[in-house]
């Protein structure tokens, strides 16, 4: 069974992103009547909804860049290991089955036996492989997660956006935002020089 590197789910960032703008939204006082959507309160002129490329982010967020790696690495790792083990174990049967007819029937069943075992072993083994595997990605995701939610809260505050939408082609929940309400290239800019100062 081959096991394979997984691939970060870009759901993770739209659940992150709204997660985290609507903890923001959540300190408004309850007594100041909201704007409407889209709007621009009259003593600023500070869109209060803005939007963010979530293909944009997954291909230019070096974090991300470097957690695929991780993953890839990982499961890459994993994948040749259980084919090594599994190459151990199919020479063990080709070994028994050459000398199988020289063997008494004590020792035939004995063999067999014990390679029936060690086949079950390498299943379990497989499994526990493949399960780390994934493990490790939901281990990455939640890193991930957490990361982009703590960046949006404080970038939300900071620019005074009341929400952060995600825009993903070919998602129908926003067909349309105008160019001037993209913040991609400063949220990917401030993520980026946040992580090389993490990375130092």
């Amino acid at each position: 069974m081959k096991i394979n590197a997984p691939i970060v789910k870009t759901a993770v960032l739209a659940l992150a992103v709204a997660a985290g703008i609507t903890a923001c939204n959540q300190n408004k006082p309850a007594d100041k009547p909201a704007a409407a959507a889209g709007t621009t309160t009259a003593a600023s002129a500070t869109p209060e909804i803005v939007f963010v490329n979530q293909d944009s982010l997954v291909s230019q967020y070096e974090y991300i860049k470097d957690m695929d790696k991780r993953l890839d690495s990982k499961g890459k790792a994993a994948q040749s290991d259980v084919a090594s083990r599994q190459q151990a174990i199919q020479r063990e049967i080709a070994d028994y089955q050459r000398s199988a007819a020289t063997m008494s029937a004590d020792q035939r069943a004995a063999t067999e036996q014990r390679l029936q075992r060690k086949g079950q072993e390498f299943q379990q083994y497989q499994q526990n492989a493949g399960a780390q595997v994934q493990n490790d990605q939901v281990t990455e995701q939640t890193k991930l997660y957490e990361k982009l939610v703590d960046f949006t809260k404080t970038y939300a505050k900071e620019k005074g956006y009341k929400m952060v939408l995600t825009f993903k082609k070919g998602d129908p929940t926003m067909l349309y935002g105008d160019a001037s309400l993209d913040v991609t290239a400063d949220v990917i800019k401030r993520l980026n020089e946040a992580y090389t100062k993490d990375k130092k």
